[in-house]
């Protein structure tokens, strides 16, 4: 039963639906009418969440990645910079629309994030699960304000599931909450 929880909590904090939700409540929040924020969400989503995981599932039903959620830590840096390259052009595609600062800044700390996430995983593997939990948990704190720091919670859930299903050691997950945490809460506030 805790393994399957432990899934469940991995599939639905996974990267994608997770940087998907975030934009599009960034998007909401910081636009002036329902046509910008529809349109900004749409194109920071496609960049930044549906382009890398259409990237990442093609690589696995052709076999040359291990899983949607690459496990094996040797194949991440390839699938961490298309993600790069993907929300670069993301970013192009947002000032070229007239999107907000906020939302533009959001996107470049995002991949702030993948980079750094992408050198340590040169070397070890990291959770981007929680880098990426814990940095969207930040960038809603900046936003919305402190009484989000309750949602706290689900980035310890996150960090456990991880663990619990063998993907991650607790200090790879710790690691991975506090870079996430480090760079939103750096980038994100700095150039907002």
């Amino acid at each position: 039963m805790r393994r399957r929880i432990a899934r469940a909590v991995t599939e639905i904090f996974a990267p994608a639906p997770t940087v998907a939700a975030l934009l599009v409540i960034v998007s909401w929040h910081s636009a002036t009418t329902t046509e910008d924020a529809l349109r900004w969400a749409v194109v920071s989503v496609l960049f930044a969440s549906l382009i890398p995981l259409a990237y990442i599932i093609r690589g696995v039903r052709r076999q040359r990645l291990s899983d949607h959620h690459v496990g094996v830590r040797k194949q991440r840096p390839v699938v961490l910079l298309f993600g790069i390259g993907s929300v670069l052009v993301g970013i192009a595609a947002l000032v070229y629309l007239g999107a907000s600062r906020e939302l533009v800044v959001l996107v470049g700390a995002m991949a702030v994030g993948l980079l750094s996430s992408m050198l340590v995983t040169l070397f070890w593997k990291i959770s981007v699960h929680c880098a990426v939990i814990a940095g969207a948990l930040v960038v809603l704190v900046v936003v919305f304000g402190p009484l989000l720091l309750a949602f706290g919670l689900v980035v310890a859930l996150v960090a456990w599931a991880r663990v619990e299903i063998g993907d991650h050691t607790p200090a790879q997950v710790v690691a991975g909450v506090a870079l996430g945490a480090a760079v939103a809460g750096t980038v994100f506030p700095l150039l907002r």
